[in-house]
C-alpha cells in the first residue's frame, strides 16, 4: 500500500468501522441506527462520486486492450 491509501485507512476507515459497530451495539432495536447509518454515508459516497466526476474517466487511467 501507499503512504497516501495507509493514511486513508487509519484516519477515516477504522474509526469509521469502529464507530458503527460500537453505534450498533448501544442500538438496542437490533441495530436498525448502525443500518441507517451505513445507508446514509454509501448513498453520500455514490453521489460524490457521480457529481464529481460527472460520469468521466479519468484522464490518467488507459484501458489495458482485450486479449
Amino acid at each position: 500500500m501507499t503512504g497516501p491509501s495507509l493514511i486513508f485507512w487509519i484516519i477515516f476507515v477504522i474509526p469509521l468501522v469502529v464507530f458503527l459497530i460500537w453505534l450498533m451495539r448501544q442500538d438496542k432495536r437490533k441495530g436498525w441506527i448502525g443500518l441507517v447509518v451505513l445507508a446514509v454515508i454509501v448513498v453520500g459516497a455514490v453521489v460524490y462520486t457521480i457529481v464529481k466526476n460527472d460520469g468521466k474517466q479519468d484522464a490518467n487511467v488507459t484501458q489495458q486492450p482485450a486479449n
